[in-house]
């Protein structure tokens, strides 16, 4: 076990569990006093708010320094097209179905090795700046014909290879202090559609959905229990066999029967960004928020950036606690 220290990633008292994000480099004095005020549980990065390494460490400090206390904050370094820190002044870090490729030419030992030595410097850049939560690996399966919104940053279509690639991403991430963020629950591979424009729709029935799609899910939630500081991520997708009408984070028999129950995933369950173009026809942002929660997912995120909708998700769950 490393001696670097973990993400404390439990629900703070009296924080709302929802995760805001900032417009640029530097907080603005408006979204300062609103992250005062609101109390959130953390806050997500992007690349419009990377600049020099300096900089960015210093806007940690402060986003931390808004709420009083050492909140998670969250970024997308997967690799390849998904990363907020790039070169030159960052680490690079190949797209992971790279890995997967590796893994069926070469076969799983020399995919691990080369995988856990490109991991270490990424994680490192991530400490040091101060993000202690990496919304990586991606699990969903590289299904041919699929929407190439997942592509190459899916390992592979064999289960068996993207559970053990990703359990890899997930030990090299702990080691360095980084809580992973195991994605998009319970498979976002078979989408048809971008999630960021239109809410894809998954035909097919539950037996092949659990016998593929949800297989690398199960497998590292049977590896990593809560104490391991391991969060997931439920995709916005809508199921038919499972809930004809509601998307799976917004679904309460969707996340205790698939997620919870078949998959077996007992830690911190939180949304994918709830500003994306797969959720318009679900009413306002705050609606979205309560509807994410009511269905029980442990946090609601928001990265748009936006004042006036953080201040309408702020205002809501003052009212309402949910």
């Amino acid at each position: 076990m490393s001696a670097v220290r973990r993400a404390r990633i439990q629900l703070a008292d009296g924080a709302m569990p929802v995760v805001f994000s900032l417009a640029g480099e530097r907080l603005t004095p408006e979204e300062t006093a609103l992250f005062r005020q609101a109390d959130p549980l953390g806050f997500i990065l992007f690349a419009r708010n990377v600049g020099a390494k300096d900089g960015l460490r210093r806007l940690c400090e402060e986003l931390r320094a808004c709420v009083g206390r050492d909140c998670p904050i969250l970024i997308d370094q997967e690799g390849g097209r998904v990363r907020r820190l790039r070169p030159p002044e960052w680490h690079d870090l190949k797209a992971m179905g790279h890995y997967g490729a590796m893994a069926e030419r070469e076969g799983l030992a020399p995919a691990l090795a080369a995988l856990s030595r490109d991991l270490l410097p990424a994680a490192q850049d991530m400490r040091a700046a101060g993000i202690d939560v990496d919304c990586a690996p991606v699990l969903d399966l590289a299904w041919p014909g699929a929407h190439a919104g997942i592509g190459d940053r899916a390992f592979s279509a064999d289960p068996e290879i993207v559970a053990a690639l990703g359990g890899a991403v997930c030990e090299a991430l702990l080691a360095e202090g980084i809580s992973p963020v195991l994605k998009h629950m319970p498979g976002h591979g078979r989408a048809k559609c971008d999630s960021h424009e239109a809410l894809p729709v998954i035909e097919e029935s539950l037996a092949p959905l659990a016998g593929t799609d949800f297989a690398p899910f199960r497998a590292l939630a049977a590896r990593f229990g809560p104490a391991d500081q391991v969060f997931a991520m439920a995709g916005h997708l809508l199921f038919r066999a499972l809930d004809p009408d509601r998307p799976a984070g917004f679904s309460e028999a969707v996340v205790r029967e698939i997620l919870r129950e078949e998959i077996g995933f007992q830690g911190l369950l939180m949304s994918d960004d709830l500003s994306m173009g797969a959720l318009s026809g679900f009413g306002t942002i705050a609606a979205r928020v309560s509807a994410a929660l009511a269905a029980g997912l442990d946090i609601a995120l928001y990265c748009a950036g936006d004042m006036n909708e953080m201040s309408m998700i702020a205002e809501n769950y003052g009212r309402h606690g949910t």
